[in-house]
């Protein structure tokens, strides 16, 4: 039996649901919509609530479109086994370790327990940090406490990681580096595990997923943080598509962004070929990512693979929405709101200090 046909119901629900996705023009046109038919449009009511303060009606609207993206998840895992689903719920759990990392940062900073719990996305059951464990991160006198705490839960192998790391080096960033590095680790591993018809196109996405996360953490590890090559190289995870150990080995120690760039492997050397800074990159490659996660969708039969896709497609949309939503929230210039949902090039003078 065919993949299509054993996954005929997912295949036909993930069909159904790229309908939603933004055309090309999808967000040109959303950008001239006034607020209040934004809010009518996409059930964003919080955005017209005056009555809370600015960040307040901002938090709203993106936990709204997260829960808009979360819930999608949960139908389409229903008609999975279990590694597939075990793939795409994990997936789904990066924002948990969103929610994991601002816990981290409310006791390096000693935050108001309010302040901390405000930050924090409301998750379905299925990917957050449960109750009875969120409640006693709270109560954790520090952060080595906190990670201690999490090694006896579902998320035991990354804490213990990363608490290892944080008492090797005392250093925030490499604490939240670590996170990230052995989240999308234990992605990579998941989908090599797949032994049938799914393999190839998992691959072919999350291959291209690790090059623009790979990139982005390079150029930000090696010209923006100043690390050296070996610092950066530890916290990057090697793709099976472009950006494989033996071209990120070579490119950690190529010395300007400049020479990063134009030492790229095709087609990444012409797709980003004449980037001026990081924010450039990140739109040219998100872009590149966003084309390989539609060729997995349309011109494949793998169901896992096809809603994963979409599921990156979907909250690549919604990232944008609430870009856009909260460009109107702040009354930024229309320039500004432009630029942060990518219809326009990142050309004026912050963007470029920003990515410095």
């Amino acid at each position: 039996m065919t993949i299509i046909a054993d996954h005929a119901y997912l295949n036909t629900r993930v069909s159904v649901m790229a309908t939603q996705l933004f055309e090309p023009s999808g967000i040109a046109a959303l950008s001239h919509l006034p607020l209040a038919t934004l809010a009518e449009r996409f059930g964003l009511a919080a955005i017209l609530d005056e009555q809370q303060s600015t960040r307040a009606r901002s938090r709203a609207v993106e936990q709204s479109l997260i829960q808009v993206l979360l819930g999608e998840l949960l139908i389409l895992v229903r008609p999975m086994n279990t590694a597939e689903r075990a793939l795409v719920l994990d997936w789904g759990r990066k924002y948990a370790l969103f929610n994991l990392k601002t816990l981290i940062r409310g006791k390096l900073y000693d935050l108001d327990q309010k302040e901390i719990q405000d930050n924090l996305y409301v998750l379905p059951e299925h990917m957050r940090l449960s109750e009875e464990v969120s409640t006693e991160l709270f109560r954790a006198e520090n952060v080595l406490e906190l990670l201690r705490q999490l090694e006896a839960g579902a998320h035991r192998t990354l804490a213990r990681q990363a608490r290892e790391v944080y008492e090797q080096q005392r250093e925030p960033f490499a604490l939240e580096a670590a996170i990230d590095q052995r989240y999308y680790a234990g992605l990579l591993r998941q989908v090599m595990a797949f032994s049938d018809a799914n393999l190839n196109p998992l691959k072919r996405l999350m291959g291209a997923e690790l090059d623009r996360i790979n990139l982005m953490w390079l150029l930000r590890f090696r010209f923006s943080y100043q690390l050296s090559a070996s610092e950066t190289f530890y916290h990057l995870v090697p793709s099976m598509r472009l950006l494989t150990r033996e071209r990120l080995l070579h490119l950690v120690n190529v010395e300007t962004f400049e020479g990063v760039v134009a030492t790229l492997p095709t087609p990444l050397d012409r797709l980003l070929a004449g980037s001026k800074n990081i924010v450039d990159v990140q739109k040219r490659i998100g872009a590149y990512a966003a084309q390989e996660a539609h060729w997995v969708l349309h011109r494949t039969q793998s169901g896992v693979a096809r809603a994963l896709a979409y599921l990156m497609l979907r909250e690549r949309d919604l990232l944008l929405l609430f870009a856009l939503a909260q460009g109107q929230i702040l009354n930024l210039p229309s320039a500004a709101i432009e630029i942060a949902v990518e219809l326009s090039e990142p050309g004026c003078p912050w963007a470029g200090s920003r990515a410095a």
